[in-house]
């Protein structure tokens, strides 16, 4: 009877690990698959890339205020025809042709597209938008 008295003491001989590593192991792939969501960026991004050259960026600037014409390079275009042929003209120069469209905050989301339309239409690839920072 030795024997059964050892067991009465209470002393465990061994651990059961199975549950721990279940455990372990899924919480790891929870991890793995919660850091690939948010790593993955939302908004594929064109960031410029610096350049030790002395080579200068073209910029085609459209400005489109609340009121009035659009203005294009500081000059006034009378309508979407008018910034259509100065935006081929533009892109027949200087294929790696940057625009930037500087709408007015009370500028409709319509008008916008019709003039990003545009410079789509005349083969401008690269097409970014300006804003102003807020006044304190």
């Amino acid at each position: 009877m030795p024997a059964s008295s050892s067991n009465e003491t209470g002393i465990i001989s061994g651990i059961n690990v199975t549950p721990l590593v279940d455990i372990t192991l899924v919480l790891l792939i929870i991890f793995i698959v919660t850091a690939k969501i948010i790593v993955t960026p939302a908004v594929p991004l064109d960031l410029p890339v610096a350049s030790k050259t002395e080579e200068v960026q073209v910029i085609f600037s459209v400005i489109v205020p609340e009121h009035g014409p659009s203005l294009v390079n500081g000059q006034v275009v009378a309508d979407d025809a008018a910034l259509g042929a100065r935006a081929r003209e533009a892109v027949a120069r200087d294929a790696d042709l940057r625009a930037v469209i500087q709408a007015d905050g009370g500028v409709t989301h319509r008008r916008v597209v019709a003039v990003l339309d545009q410079l789509r239409n005349a083969g401008v690839a690269h097409i970014a938008f300006g804003a102003q920072p807020a006044k304190p």
